[in-house]
Order: C-alpha cells, then structure tokens, then sequence
C-alpha cells in the first residue's frame, strides 16, 4: 500500500477514486503512566510516556486506515493526514485519514 501526503504519487497515476478512508485509535495512559508524567512536567522536558503513547497510536491509526482502504479495493491513499484530539483529561483520540485510490504505474 502506497500512502503519501501528496496528491499525486511520483510514476503513477490514479486510475480510480474509492473515497475517503480512515482509522480511529483512542488511547489512554494507566494511572502510573500519567503519575510519572506528572512528575516530569513540574521538571520540564520531554514526556517519554506521552511521547511513546502517542507515536503507538498514530501507528495504529494508520494500519487501521490501510486495512480500510484495503477492503474498499484501493492499492494506495493520498493526502493522507492526521488529527489529534483529547477526550477528557487522560484519553487522547488519533484519526489517520485519507483519500482511497487505485494507482497504476505509468
């Protein structure tokens, strides 16, 4: 699977449109991890905990995001970006989104 920022992939050419995809993850740090987090804000610095969560969560969003495409028959997915919001205090909800194609070589 081809997943670029872009709206054009560099030799090729986008035979077909299927629409716009996405995968949504919702994550939250157990009480320890948001107690170390704590402690290393009063410090200042990198949070490694939030750091690690959030970089997990983006991964999964964007399997999740190919696995849809993948079951809308697109071999690729332009203009993909993401969004970021919190729920709550300790949850955060990472969206990977793009547009579904198929791509041929040109």
């Amino acid at each position: 699977m081809i997943i670029v920022t872009t709206e054009n992939v560099a030799g090729y050419r986008v035979k077909q449109t299927k629409g716009q995809a996405f995968g949504v993850v919702v994550r939250s740090r157990g009480i320890g991890g948001n107690l170390m987090a704590s402690l290393r804000s009063i410090v200042g610095g990198e949070i490694h905990e939030y750091t690690q969560m959030l970089e997990e969560a983006r991964r999964h969003a964007v399997d999740r995001l190919t696995t849809n495409a993948q079951a809308m028959g697109a071999n690729g997915i332009i203009m993909m970006r993401f969004d970021s919001s919190e729920i709550g205090q300790t949850m955060s909800e990472i969206v990977a989104y793009g547009t579904a194609v198929v791509l041929e070589p040109v």
